[in-house]
């Protein structure tokens, strides 16, 4: 049996292009050589789909390898599919060629690759592909609908509102004072479809608040308010399909009062100013508690393959509170979602070999119900 076809995505239109480079590098180093071979698609910032020689050359210091398959950089490239095939297509000014995928391994992060669009179009390809489908991936980004599916379920989550950027632009006195109303201060005002605390602002009084809302409506129509609490963040590692397990939590943990809370910088700079902690310092019955809720919000979105839940422990009740869930976490070498597995046993190229059997799983089960509707 040859190796395993892996046509590895990344890099995209989102604010989180360099996360994905980085996340898309440690990938291509774990993964087994002498079980896959990995056909790399970049995804230029400008939305061009890159062919496998120019995509290796956006990889942080990466070397190019030597690969027959590989076309010049004027080509362009398409994913095509159907019920019995699927594959790669590079149009280009010598003529076509077309490489067979077995599984597509997304490793985008933010909109137009966490979001369900790129889901949507590997569905329609008929490709397997790691990773959440096309509800959960689009609740999965967006905040509100994320926060209502989480109430729907009774999953635990802070005080929030939200609003339009339409609002915001024609009433923002009212938006101001019902902000104050119903939220106070501090609090935290997020764009609701980005991720890795892009755009994401703490507020402390009206003129900043002021300047957090005009800093969110740059990256969304739709903008999130929630309170600000004094808070421990715990997050915890998800994996699987139909029967989901957690990891051992992690938990960042501050070690210079100067980072008010995680931002892009903190997560992926390396600053020093805090450090991820696995396993998170807490009680086993806390442990326990975080992993139920984990999957709990897992299953509430439609989760598949991989997700991050990302969690406030209250300092002042010790409360535990549900924040958000990732649904294509970082996977750089900084990230918290592999150190999760690590620590619970899992390690990262094991991680990556049940990711992909996860994803052609997935896609046999959802080849029973095609054959079922055919007859």
């Amino acid at each position: 049996m040859g190796k395993l076809r892996v046509g590895l995505i990344f890099g995209g239109r989102s604010g989180e292009h360099e996360v994905s480079l980085r996340s898309a590098r440690a990938v291509i180093q774990a993964l087994d050589g002498e079980r896959y071979e990995v056909i790399p698609i970049a995804i230029a910032k400008d939305g061009r789909w890159l062919p496998p020689a120019e995509s290796w050359r956006m990889l942080p210091s990466a070397s190019i390898p030597s690969t027959p398959h590989s076309s010049p950089e004027r080509d362009a490239v398409t994913i095509i599919g159907d019920l019995n095939w699927q594959g790669l297509v590079h149009l280009g000014e010598d003529g076509t060629r077309v490489e067979r995928l077995d599984v597509v391994f997304p490793v985008l992060h933010g909109t137009y690759g966490e979001d369900g669009t790129i889901q949507g179009l590997l569905e329609m390809a008929n490709i397997p592909y790691v990773g959440c489908g096309v509800l959960a991936s689009a609740c999965g980004m967006d905040k509100v609908a994320m926060k209502s599916l989480f109430r729907a379920v009774g999953l635990p989550i802070c005080r929030y509102l939200w609003f339009l950027r339409a609002e915001w632009e024609t009433k923002p006195s009212e938006v101001i004072k019902r902000i104050e109303h119903e939220i106070g201060f501090p609090c935290f005002v997020k764009p609701a479809n980005l991720g890795s605390s892009v755009g994401v602002t703490r507020a402390t009084d009206r003129a900043s608040l002021e300047a957090a809302l005009t800093e969110a409506a740059l990256y969304d129509r739709k903008i999130v308010v929630e309170e600000a609490l004094d808070v421990r963040e715990i997050e915890c590692a998800v994996l699987g399909n139909e029967d989901p397990q957690a990891s051992l939590p992690g938990e960042y943990v501050v070690l210079d009062r100067r980072a008010e809370f995680l931002d892009y910088t903190e997560k992926y700079g390396q600053t020093g100013h805090v450090e991820f902690v696995t396993p998170a310092p807490v009680a086993a019955e806390l442990v326990r508690e975080i992993q139920q809720m984990a999957c709990r919000a897992f299953r509430a979105i439609d989760g598949a393959g991989l997700a991050r839940v990302d969690f406030f422990l209250r300092r002042d009740t010790d409360e535990l509170l549900i924040n958000e869930i990732n649904t294509m976490p970082g996977l750089t070498d900084v990230s918290g979602y592999p150190k999760m597995w690590a620590a619970s046993g899992l390690d990262f190229p094991q991680l990556l070999d049940r990711l992909i059997e996860l994803a052609l799983e997935r896609h046999r089960d959802k080849a029973r119900n095609r054959t079922s509707l055919a007859h």
